[in-house]
C-alpha cells in the first residue's frame, strides 16, 4: 500500500508541475501574499513629523507593551510599610462627539497603589475600585485578581512585606477580605505608594447602514473621593506628591488631572489606564496580522488550483485512465491530496516568511506603530498560513471529485471560506461575524491572529482588528473538520461513482 501510495504520489506530482496553467495559479497566489504584505496600503502619523513624533509605548517588566496613565498621589514608603484608605465617592464623564457626558467605563480605576517610580511602565502593585468590575488586585500590567463586587463607598488596603505585596477589602472598614498576595519583584527597596485614579478610553459597537458595526471611542475621566487615610510603616515624606504619569497627551479633552485636598479628604481626577497595550477601538496601531492581509487573495487563487487539479481529470476524461491504471481510488484521492497539499503549504510558508520579514518594515516606514510580537507568535503565522491554504486546496480538491465541474467547485469553496472572511470584517455585525467564524471554515483565519484579548481591558475585540472568536488552533480544526468530511464524502462518491 506505501509503495503504491508512493508511486502514485510521484504521478500526480508530475501532472501538477507539468500543467503551466497550475504552476501560474501557485505563483500568482505568493506574488498575492507578498505583494499585498509588502504594498503601503496604510499610513500613520508615528514619526512622520520630526523627532518627538515617534509611537514609543512603555515596555512593562514582562517585556509586553503596554499603556500606563494615571493621576498619581504618593510618598516614598521605605521597606514594609502599609496604606489604607476609604473610596467615597466615584464619577466619571465620557468624551463624546457633542461634548462631554456623565458616565462611568467599566474599568475606570481609583484605589492605592505601591510603584516602582514615576516612569512609564514601572512595576506596580494595586487594589482597586473598578467602574463595573468590583474591587480588583492587579500587578505589572498583565495580573488581574477578581475581589468582592460592589461600588463605593469601599476600604481598601496594600500592605507589602518585602517582594510580597497583598491587597484587602472591606465594606465597613472592621471586617477585612484579602484579594491576593503578588510577588513585584522590580519592586525596590523605597517605592512610591499611594492614591491613583485612571480611566481608559470608552471603546464600544456602533451601528450603522445596513445593519453594518464601526467603532466608537474617546478618551474618559474619573474623579473619586478619598477619605479615613491611614499609614504604616517607614514613610519617609510628610507632604503628598502630586504626578500624572503617562504625559500630557494621556488625557485628550481631559487634561485637567489633578488632586485636592480638604484635611483629610483627598479628591483626584484621572485619566489613562494603566493595562497591556491593544490594538482596535481603545488601542494603538496594528498587529502583525495586518501584513497577511493578502492571505484571502491568494487562497482563492490555490482553491482554483485546487479544484482544476481534480476536475480537469474528468473534464479531459484522463480519470478513466488513472484509475485503470490505478484501482484503489483511495488511493488516487490521497495521493492527491498530499500533493496538492505540500505544495500549497510550501507556498503559504515562503510567502508569508517573506511579508513578515519585511512588512512590518514597510508599515512603519509610513508612519503606522506595529505591535511587537514574540519568535513563536511569528512561527506560528508563518507556518499557520502554510496550513490554511494547504487545507482550502485539499477542501477544493474534495468539492472538485463530488461536483466534477471545475466552476461550480471553485465557487462553492470561495463561498465557504473567503466570502465568509469578507463579511465578517466589513459587512457583519460583530454577533453574526463572531458566529459566521466559529463554525465556517473561515474561522481558519484565526491561525494568523497575532492581538491578545485581555479581560481586564476594554476594547472591541472584532474580526477587522485582528480578533477572533477561536483561538488559532481551535480555528484552523474547524476548517480542518471541514475539509476531512468533504474528502470522506469524495472518497465514497469516487468509490461508487463510474469514472
Amino acid at each position: 500500500m506505501i509503495a503504491e501510495f508512493r508511486q502514485q504520489a510521484r504521478a500526480e506530482w508530475t501532472k501538477l508541475r507539468t500543467v503551466p496553467g497550475w504552476v501560474f495559479a501557485l505563483f500568482v497566489a505568493a506574488v498575492a501574499v507578498i505583494g499585498l504584505g509588502l504594498a503601503p496600503g496604510m499610513s500613520g502619523s508615528c514619526g512622520t513629523r520630526g523627532p518627538g513624533s515617534e509611537c514609543k509605548p512603555p515596555t512593562g517588566p514582562g517585556g509586553e507593551v503596554v499603556s500606563d496613565g494615571l493621576y498619581l498621589v504618593a510618598q516614598p514608603l521605605a521597606g514594609d510599610g502599609s496604606i489604607t484608605v476609604r473610596v467615597a465617592t466615584l464619577t466619571g464623564a465620557i468624551a463624546g462627539e457633542h461634548g462631554n457626558r456623565p458616565g462611568l467605563v467599566p474599568w475606570a480605576k481609583v484605589g492605592l497603589i505601591m510603584k516602582a517610580g514615576t516612569t512609564p511602565g514601572s512595576a506596580y502593585a494595586a487594589v482597586m475600585l473598578t467602574g463595573s468590575h468590583g474591587v480588583r488586585m492587579q500587578s505589572d500590567f498583565t495580573g488581574d485578581i477578581a475581589g468582592p463586587s460592589g461600588s463605593s463607598p469601599r476600604w481598601l488596603r496594600l500592605t507589602r512585606s518585602g517582594d510580597q505585596v497583598t491587597g484587602a477589602s472591606s465594606a465597613d472598614g472592621i471586617t477585612w477580605t484579602t484579594i491576593g498576595t503578588v510577588r513585584v519583584a522590580d519592586l525596590p527597596s523605597t517605592a512610591q505608594a499611594g492614591l491613583f485614579a485612571a480611566s481608559p478610553d470608552y471603546s464600544a459597537t456602533a451601528s450603522g447602514p445596513f445593519g453594518m458595526s464601526g467603532v466608537e471611542s474617546g478618551p474618559s475621566q474619573v474623579t473619586a473621593t478619598f477619605d479615613h487615610l491611614s499609614q504604616q510603616g517607614n514613610w519617609t515624606a510628610s507632604a503628598w506628591t502630586g504626578t500624572r504619569i503617562g504625559g500630557p497627551g494621556n488625557g485628550g479633552p481631559f487634561e485637567q488631572q489633578n488632586y485636592r485636598r480638604s484635611g483629610d479628604t483627598f479628591t483626584l481626577s484621572g485619566s489613562g489606564d494603566i493595562a497591556p497595550l491593544v490594538t482596535g477601538g481603545a488601542g494603538l496601531g496594528v498587529s502583525i496580522t495586518q501584513t497577511l492581509i493578502g492571505t484571502f487573495i491568494g487562497l482563492v487563487a490555490i482553491v482554483v488550483v485546487g479544484a482544476l487539479y481534480a476536475t480537469g481529470e474528468y473534464r479531459r476524461g484522463l480519470i478513466r485512465t488513472t484509475l485503470a491504471a490505478r484501482p484503489r481510488r483511495g488511493v488516487v484521492l490521497a495521493s492527491k491530496a498530499s500533493v496538492v497539499g505540500a505544495v500549497s503549504f510550501v507556498v503559504g510558508v515562503v510567502a508569508a516568511a517573506v511579508v513578515l520579514a519585511f512588512g512590518v518594515g514597510v508599515l512603519r516606514s509610513h508612519g503606522v506603530y506595529v505591535l511587537p510580537a514574540g519568535t513563536g507568535t511569528e512561527l506560528r503565522l508563518v507556518f499557520g498560513t502554510g496550513l490554511l491554504l494547504a487545507l482550502a486546496a485539499v477542501l477544493a480538491l474534495a468539492v472538485g471529485v463530488v461536483l466534477r465541474r471545475s466552476s461550480a467547485a471553485v465557487a462553492g469553496v470561495i463561498v465557504l471560506i473567503v466570502l465568509p472572511y469578507l463579511l465578517a470584517v466589513s459587512v457583519l455585525p460583530l454577533g453574526a461575524a463572531e458566529w459566521v467564524l466559529r463554525f465556517s471554515p473561515a474561522a481558519a483565519f484565526a491561525i494568523q491572529q497575532s492581538a491578545v484579548q485581555w479581560a481586564q481591558v476594554d476594547n472591541v475585540y472584532a474580526p477587522a482588528g485582528g480578533y477572533f472568536p477561536l483561538s488559532p488552533t481551535a480555528g484552523l480544526g474547524v476548517l480542518a473538520t471541514w475539509t476531512a468530511v468533504a474528502l470522506g464524502l469524495a472518497t465514497i462518491l469516487l468509490r461508487r461513482r463510474d469514472a
